[in-house]
Parts: C-alpha cells; structure tokens; sequence
C-alpha cells in the first residue's frame, strides 16, 4: 500500500483512465455525494467515470447518483473506492478484485488498496474530494451540490461533535460555489415519511437505559417495527442519532435488525470514550465517536452483548 498525498492523488487522477467508483454498503450521503463528485470531476477532465451501480442506494438519494451509474456492459480499468474504511463494506453484489485508489477519511482505514489517500481528521470524504475539485478547477454547480450533500450528512447539518472550522469552512465554499443548500437542507433534514415518523416513536417507546448515572442509551430497531410502521430501507437513514438525543447520554447505540439472527451496531460517544474500540472487538470500526460492527445475534441479544461490552470499557 502506498500513502498517497493530495499532489499525488492528482497525478494518479490525471494520469489514468476507465474509472469505476466504489461506495459502501448501506451507502449514506458522504459515500455517494463524494463518488458522484468525483466521477462529475473525472467526466469533465475527459475521463471514462462510472459508479458501481450499488442496490442499496435509497430513494432520496438515488436522483443525485443516477447519471453516474455504470452501464451493464462498461470494463474498467481502475477501481477507486470512496469513503469505503475496509473489504468488508464493499458493496453488496460486487465480485471483489484489486482496488487500485482508495479516499477516505477514516482513521481504521484497513490499507487494503494499493493507493490511500486518507485524512481522518476531516468531518467527512467530502471535504477531501473538495480540496481535489479546487486544485483541478473543477468546482461547478454540480460539484458543489454533490459535495454540500456529502458534507453536510456527515455531521448531521453541522451540529455532531466531528464538525469543525474547516467543515464550516467547506460548506461555505461549496454554497458560495452554487451548491443547492436550500433545497438540499429541506430534502435531507426537514423532511421524513409518516412510515419514518411512526417509527421514530417506537424507538423512543422502546429505548433503554444503563450503567453509571444511565449513560448507555440503546435504541432497538427490528424487523417487526419495521413492518407495523410500513417503514422501508428509505427511511432509515441517521437512525444511530436517535439515542444520543437524550440528555445524559455518554454512549448511544442503535442495534437494528438487519434480517433474523443478524444485527447491526452504530455507536455514537461523547470524546472521552473510544467507540470504534468496542466495535473492533466484533470486527467494526469507524471513528473514535462514530463506529459500527456486526454481531451474528438476533437484536435483544445482541443489545445485551454490546452493553456487555460498553460498559466494561466504561
């Protein structure tokens, strides 16, 4: 693996053709607003760009990436992979093979591709795909929309603890640039189905509470809410914020059953706590306030495993 700085990310960029980009399993806004951008970028300087068309990708997200989903029949030549930590979140239905670049800003970054360039103390991907389109002169409208998308997901409308100055700094510049926020802000923050409202109300019914002073919040999503709220995969994006929205809450977890005896974690902690640490210990990871893992265990166990876990760290 080689560590790449911006400089020779760019010479990698310019200096290749036949691009596939890759986005993560369960892909949120920093994944795709980030790999849109950069296939526009690569577009506009003559490249052959595509997106691996991931199944995943929601409705509310789908419009933005559909312009850059690789036909049937394209052959690449070089895999890049965007915002993308690790193998085990290549998207769903991709065969594998070499990834010749990976950008990603995760500090568990795994070096499982030939070329990173990786800055983890940025708030998102998007800030790094920002510093590229500026060196190349290639922030339009549409970059600057891409990349106020993946930006802004990220830190959850600038209001997590991962923002900071420069994450101001580059929501600033991509408005300034002509990015949509306006309409972006409404669609992606201020707007939620019924089926996700009444599921929201589950999830506050049903959250938990342990540990010293009750500072370990778990919300529990299953299948069953799933189907008597009518939500689907659409609306389930920021789910893992929801436990953290209660005063006291140190750490927050969000396990939500991804199909019968399978569970997925998001853990969010405040800055003295090592989330990605807990979730390492069942092959996660993420960022120090902001990791994930999967436990092989239907969700009330795997609530008690992870709790188990937490508040040994504790």
């Amino acid at each position: 693996m080689t560590t790449m700085t911006l400089n020779d990310c760019l010479d990698y960029l310019k200096n290749n053709d036949g691009y596939l980009l890759l986005t993560h399993i369960r892909p949120d806004g920093d994944t795709l607003g980030s790999a849109a951008a950069l296939c526009h970028i690569l577009r506009r300087m003559g490249k052959r760009a595509w997106l691996y068309p991931n199944p995943q990708v929601t409705a509310q997200y789908a419009p933005f990436v559909a312009p850059y989903l690789a036909p049937a029949d394209y052959v690449p030549e070089r895999i890049l992979a965007v915002d993308l930590a690790s193998e085990n979140l290549f998207p769903e239905g991709w065969g594998g093979g070499a990834v010749q670049l990976c950008i990603d800003h995760h500090p568990t970054n795994t070096d499982y591709a030939e070329n990173l360039l990786c800055w983890p103390d940025k708030a998102s991907c998007g800030e790094i795909i920002l510093e590229l389109a500026k060196a190349l002169d290639m922030l339009d409208e549409e970059t600057a929309s891409l990349l106020y998308i993946a930006v802004s997901t990220d830190c959850g409308c600038f209001v997590y603890a991962n923002t900071t100055a420069d994450t101001h700094r580059a929501a600033a510049e991509l408005m300034e640039a002509g990015a949509d926020h306006k309409r972006l802000n409404k669609l992606l923050f201020r707007t939620f189905s019924f089926s996700r409202l009444t599921l929201e109300g589950m999830i506050y019914a049903g959250m938990r509470r342990y540990g010293p002073d009750q500072c370990v919040t778990v919300a529990t999503v299953t299948l069953d809410m799933m189907g008597a709220s009518g939500a689907t995969e659409d609306d389930c994006d920021d789910l893992a914020s929801l436990a953290g929205r209660v005063a006291g809450s140190r750490v927050s977890v969000t396990v939500r059953e991804m199909r019968p005896g399978v569970s997925r974690i998001s853990m969010r902690s405040s800055e003295d706590f090592d989330s990605s640490a807990v979730c390492a210990l069942h092959g996660g990871g993420g960022h120090r306030m902001a990791s994930g893992c999967t436990i092989q265990l239907p969700p009330d166990q795997a609530r008690d495993r992870i709790v188990r876990d937490i508040l040994e760290a504790l």
